[in-house]
C-alpha cells in the first residue's frame, strides 16, 4: 500500500482506535474483557442486542483469514450492522492511491475499519488520516485483538486473578508473542518466552513491556525451562504469512519447541493449552495435544467473535456501556 509521507495535513479527530495492546490502558482490557464476557451470556441466551442498525464496517484485508474476517463479520451481524469486505488489490490502491486519501474516502462511507495487513505502519496512517476507528487485524508486528481474546480465555478456564499466573510462550518471537508481550506489561502477570536464538521478540517492545511490568517477563532458550509451574501455554506457526520460503530452515531450527505430550508434561499439572490457530499438526503441536483434554483453543477460536463484538461496540460508541463500564474504559 502506497502512502505518503508529509503529515502536515494530517487532521486531529476523536476517533477509538485499537493498533496494539500497547495503545489500551489496562481499565481499557479489562473493561473490553468483562464486556465480552456478558455480549457472551447475552449471545447464548438467544436475545438479539443490535446497537448498530444502520452502521456499516468494513475489511480491508491483504492477508487471507478464517477466523478473523468471519469472527469481525458475525459480529457486526449480531450486532445489528453490516459488513463490506474489500481487499487492496479490488481498491485503487492497486494502481498507487495513498493511504491518506484511501482513509479519507472511507471515511466518508463507513463507520469503523478493520486492516489486516503486513506492515504496521499501514494501519497506523489509516489511523491518522481517518475519521472512524481503525482496528488492527492483525500486521507483521502485532495481533492485539488475538490477545484480548486470548487472555480472556485464560480469565475464563483460570480465574480472574491474572497477576497470579504464569504465561508460557513457545515457538518464534512473532506479531502473536508481541501482543502478549504488552499484555503482560499492561496487566502484571508473568509471562516467560522460549525463543530460538535469531527468533527473540522485538527488544524495543519487549524493553517497554519489561519497563511496564516490573521485571516479570522473560525471554529464554529452553521450552522446558518456559513451561516450569506455568499455568497456560501458547504455541503459534513456525513460518507465518509470508515467510513461506524460510519454512525448511524453520522447521529444522523449531522442532526442539514442538509442544508434545512429553514438553507439556514439563508445565503445570493442571496448565492449558493455546494456540491462535492455523494448526499445523506435528510440527509446532501434537495431534494428541491439540485434541486433548487441556487445549481450549475452541473456547479461544470462539471468544474471537465475543471480544470482536466488544471491540466493535467500544470503538463505533454503541450503547449498552454502563456509566461505571465506561468510567473504568477511560482509566
Amino acid at each position: 500500500m502506497k502512502h505518503i509521507t508529509d503529515n502536515s495535513g494530517a487532521k486531529e479527530h476523536n476517533a477509538r482506535h485499537l493498533l496494539t495492546v500497547a495503545s489500551l490502558s489496562p481499565g481499557e482490557i479489562r473493561n473490553l474483557i468483562r464486556r465480552a464476557v456478558k455480549l457472551k451470556k447475552h449471545y447464548r441466551s438467544g436475545f438479539p442486542y443490535r446497537p448498530a442498525i444502520g452502521k456499516i464496517l468494513g475489511l480491508l484485508f491483504e492477508k487471507p483469514s478464517t477466523r478473523t474476517r468471519i469472527s469481525f463479520e458475525s459480529a457486526m451481524f449480531q450486532l445489528g450492522g453490516q459488513v463490506s469486505f474489500m481487499s487492496s488489490r479490488d481498491l485503487q490502491l492497486r494502481r498507487g492511491e495513498p493511504l491518506e486519501d484511501t482513509a479519507r474516502v472511507l471515511s466518508r462511507y463507513l463507520d469503523c475499519l478493520v486492516v489486516r495487513t503486513f506492515g504496521q505502519e499501514v494501519v497506523e496512517t489509516l489511523a491518522e488520516w481517518s475519521d472512524i476507528p481503525v482496528i488492527n487485524g492483525l500486521t507483521n508486528q502485532h495481533h492485539p485483538c488475538q490477545i484480548l481474546s486470548d487472555v480472556m480465555t485464560v480469565m475464563e478456564h483460570k480465574g480472574q486473578d491474572l497477576g497470579s499466573l504464569k504465561i508460557a510462550w513457545v515457538g518464534d518471537g512473532n506479531n502473536v508473542a508481541h501482543s502478549w508481550i504488552e499484555a503482560a506489561g499492561k496487566l502484571g502477570f508473568n509471562l516467560s518466552l522460549a525463543c530460538p536464538e535469531g527468533y527473540e521478540p522485538d527488544p524495543d517492545i519487549l524493553a517497554r513491556a519489561r519497563e511496564e511490568a516490573g521485571g516479570k517477563i522473560t525471554v529464554v532458550r529452553s521450552p522446558e525451562e518456559a513451561l516450569k509451574d506455568t499455568d497456560a501455554v501458547n504455541v503459534d506457526v513456525w513460518a507465518s504469512m509470508g515467510q513461506e520460503e524460510e519454512a525448511g530452515r524453520r522447521m529444522e531450527i523449531f522442532a526442539p519447541y514442538q509442544l508434545n505430550r512429553e514438553m507439556l508434561g514439563h508445565a503445570g499439572a493442571e496448565a492449558i493449552v493455546l494456540h491462535c490457530l492455523p494448526a499445523h499438526r506435528g510440527e509446532e503441536i501434537t495431534e494428541d495435544v491439540l485434541e486433548g483434554p487441556r487445549s481450549v483453543v475452541w473456547d479461544q477460536a470462539e471468544n474471537k467473535m465475543h471480544i470482536h463484538r466488544a471491540v466493535l461496540e467500544w470503538a463505533m460508541r454503541l450503547d449498552g456501556v454502563s456509566a461505571e463500564e465506561r468510567r473504568q474504559d477511560e482509566q
